[in-house]
């Protein structure tokens, strides 16, 4: 289902049926849904992605504008698909790794026609593509566990791929000039910081910038800004990397018991990090770790990334939906 509400009162507007189907596998029990894919809108279509159950384009009042079957998803041990559709100008770009044949689509936006498509040498992962220009191309960066690679925007052509990665990555790959950092932290964790401009097989070059191997996220995603570079821990570690250079500014554990799957969000110069147990951390952002606040929400559990708009934070629990008004 998809479900529009009222910011302000928070009222359902509408809700529309997308499809009706038999699960054919599993999702994780704790963490994942049938509908664990993150919708997205140009601002007058939202496109909701439910994986093995296809992709639709509806109209902001709610009109079906068109429906695509994308094939049915096979995912390691059945921990359920996840990987957030990429919208950028007139594409949506959809990653489909899993344990069968992989892919990566391009989509036109207004009508659902594939524009092209790249098979891929790679097993499950759930961190979804980056979109990102250098040297007047676009270009497609998708993490997995074999190689990170990129893909010409416009023909699906690969451009680079390197190796150093660990298994099932799920943080999104963010980017700061000329680098991009890509990140895994489960089996083999690292963090790469990539230059752009190379061609070709990158691993072991000096386009590898830097490297790290410690305190890496498994499930949250970074945040990038002003050449400082936020990693959230599963465990509650928050670390301030300088981006150029990979030396870390800060290294520290917030109040717990605390874990996190959410990933932190940055607004106004302060990161908000909402954890498992329903707490919301603001920390400054800067070289120095600096704790502003903590905030409980009974019987809250937070798994979903906040949304930030127009001052105000949007929260996701488990078991409901949070306006936190700004001051």
């Amino acid at each position: 289902m998809l479900l529009s509400l009222d910011r302000a009162t928070g009222d359902v507007v509408w809700e529309r049926t997308a499809t009706e189907a038999t699960p054919h596998e599993g999702h994780h029990p704790q963490y994942g849904s049938f509908a664990s894919n993150s919708p997205v809108t140009d601002g007058e279509h939202v496109f909701a992605y439910f994986g093995s159950r296809g992709l639709y384009c509806y109209t902001l009042d709610g009109t079906l504008v068109w429906a695509k079957d994308l094939g049915r998803l096979t995912m390691f041990l059945q921990f359920g698909e996840g990987t957030p559709l990429v919208l950028h100008e007139d594409r949506l770009i959809v990653k489909r790794d899993q344990e069968g044949d992989s892919f990566l689509f391009a989509l036109d936006k207004t009508t659902g026609e594939e524009l092209w498509r790249v098979e891929r040498d790679e097993g499950t992962s759930w961190s979804p593509p980056l979109v990102v220009e250098h040297g007047g191309r676009a270009q497609v960066v998708v993490a997995a566990t074999t190689k990170v690679r990129s893909y010409d925007l416009e023909t699906g052509e690969p451009l680079w791929e390197a190796a150093g990665l660990g298994r099932n990555q799920i943080p999104a790959p963010v980017t700061q000039g000329d680098l991009v950092f890509v990140m895994s932290g489960f089996i083999a964790p690292n963090l790469m910081a990539i230059r752009l401009g190379g061609r070709g097989d990158l691993t072991g070059t000096d386009a590898i910038v830097w490297e790290n191997r410690q305190a890496n996220s498994y499930t949250p995603s970074p945040v990038l800004f002003e050449d400082q570079l936020y990693v959230l821990t599963d465990g509650g570690v928050l670390t301030n990397f300088d981006a150029t250079t990979g030396a870390v500014h800060y290294r520290e554990r917030l109040p717990g018991p605390s874990n996190f799957k959410a990933s932190p969000v940055a607004a106004a110069g302060k990161l908000y990090l909402a954890s498992e147990e329903g707490q919301v951390f603001v920390v400054g952002m800067g070289p120095t770790f600096e704790l502003l606040a903590t905030y409980t929400l009974t019987e809250a559990a937070f798994v979903a990334a906040p949304a930030v708009t127009d001052g105000d934070l949007v929260l996701r629990s488990r078991a409901g939906l949070y306006r936190v008004v700004g001051r």
